[in-house]
């Protein structure tokens, strides 16, 4: 079973071990099942396609075809704004207090969990 994943899709992460460490870029996937993520330009491979004739002219052209394979969201931290420079960061959990209105027009108060970057204290 996959623990809870911190890191969401368009997050801006910072890769920090493997053959792409210090590299940037933006979740494009979250894969929740292997606790794998998917960020732009990193971790490219190259793939082999074969030619698909569907029996018509719209055919599909075969060649090698280069794309970003999964990464283990050990390997990523989250980057934050500190004093204009975007710094790594680890991920916590807040609860805040919030009001609501139900239908009839009426308010109360809940709470809801928020993200918290842990190095300067803001919401993410």
């Amino acid at each position: 079973m996959a623990s809870r994943m911190t890191i969401k899709k368009g997050d801006v992460v910072r890769v920090i071990a493997g053959k792409d460490k210090g590299a940037e870029g933006k979740v494009i996937a979250v894969l929740t099942d292997h606790n794998r993520l998917i960020v732009e330009g990193v971790n490219r491979v190259k793939r082999h396609t074969k030619v698909v004739n569907a029996g018509g002219r719209a055919g599909t052209t075969g060649g090698i075809i280069t794309q970003e394979a999964s990464i283990h969201a050990s390997n990523v931290m989250l980057l934050t704004e500190v004093g204009g420079k975007k710094v790594p960061t680890r991920i916590g959990a807040k609860r805040i207090e919030v009001e609501k209105t139900r239908h009839d027009g009426s308010k109360y108060k809940a709470h809801r969990s928020v993200r918290v970057a842990t190095r300067n204290g803001e919401e993410i």
